[in-house]
């Protein structure tokens, strides 16, 4: 059950709509976010909610079967978007694409992206500062200083910024710099994480878990909308099976299911689904085929030389043509 309470309501109205949860055996646990302040009633008894709707301070009441209860689309059918201001946004109805290199190497390669973007009306660079890599040889991000470099280009050309974000600790240096926090598939189940995030008034995207299922996403970002962020978005990168001939498996069946399921954006990344350059862009586009709201991958001028994950990244001419027919197959979709 959500319960959610005007903006006006006193102390004695709130205690009172609490009391009556209680009395239903309903543990009532307040949430407070950037758009609101909802009581989520967890019990299993079955009451006529009336009972309680009609109690002062009290907006709207839903009952939501669903186990995560802020991102279910049982209590808001309405779509739900993420601004990030100057008019950019995810979840809007526009096609949102977010594109850059898999790690932020120097400043000329921050340049040269941006300056590929712009060309290509693209308003969202991403790109990592902190790598999480399999190796502990490999190369792991410039770190903060990195950030503060591409930050200081990005805000010159009106672009924003999407980012990895792997620790606690980094949330509070990164935040100044950072338009979106990115938690990466190893972290989608860090708890602590997750949490943090939630205390944050930034965008915060979850990619699936590597063997992650979809409720699973669910639930991490109830962890964060329960911790007081509604700035959510999901994405779907593809999942661990026991298929050999690419990196991952994108789950395509994941995008309308959890369009179905949530009122949260959903975004996929095909360079990850799939870890194959040449493949990237018919999974991109069936993506936006099956209802993904954006498209975040990976480009760099050179893939060959890439700090990591060249043999993913497109390079500047592939990605033009990508984007090119991005916006075409979503035109089309409208069209239907």
């Amino acid at each position: 059950m959500i319960i959610q309470l005007k903006n006006n309501i006193d102390a004695e109205q709130k205690k009172a709509i609490i009391n009556k949860v209680n009395s239903f055996n309903y543990e009532a646990n307040e949430v407070l976010t950037q758009k609101g302040t909802y009581l989520i009633g967890i019990g299993s008894k079955e009451f006529d909610i009336r009972q309680i709707g009609n109690l002062s301070g009290i907006a709207d009441i839903h009952i939501v079967s669903d186990s995560y209860k802020l991102v279910s689309r049982k209590w808001k059918v309405v779509p739900s978007a993420v601004d990030l201001g100057d008019g950019i946004a995810i979840g809007d109805g526009s096609l949102a694409i977010m594109a850059g290199p898999c790690s932020i190497e120097g400043e000329e390669q921050i340049l040269e992206t941006i300056g590929h973007l712009k060309a290509n009306g693209i308003k969202m660079m991403r790109g990592g500062v902190y790598k999480p890599r399999s190796s502990p040889y490999a190369f792991r991000g410039m770190g903060i200083e990195g950030l503060q470099l591409w930050y200081k280009h990005a805000k010159a050309a009106g672009m924003k910024i999407v980012t990895e974000v792997m620790q606690v600790s980094q949330i509070e240096p990164m935040l100044e710099y950072t338009d979106v926090f990115q938690v990466g598939a190893r972290n989608t189940q860090n708890f602590n994480l997750l949490d943090a995030l939630g205390q944050i008034d930034k965008a915060v995207m979850i990619k699936r878990g590597i063997s992650g299922t979809i409720d699973e996403l669910l639930y991490s970002a109830e962890y964060v909308f329960s911790g007081g962020n509604e700035k959510l978005i999901l994405c779907e990168r593809g999942i661990r099976t026991y298929e050999t001939a690419s990196r991952n498996t994108l789950d395509l069946n994941a995008i309308p299911i959890l369009k179905e399921k949530t009122h949260l954006p959903v975004v996929s990344d095909p360079s990850h689904g799939i870890g194959i350059r040449r493949h990237v862009e018919p999974l991109a586009l069936a993506s936006i085929m099956a209802g993904a709201d954006g498209i975040i991958y990976e480009t760099h001028s050179n893939p060959y030389k890439a700090f990591s994950d060249g043999q993913q990244t497109l390079d500047f001419r592939e990605s033009e043509q990508m984007i090119r027919k991005m916006r075409a197959t979503f035109e089309l979709l409208k069209s239907f």
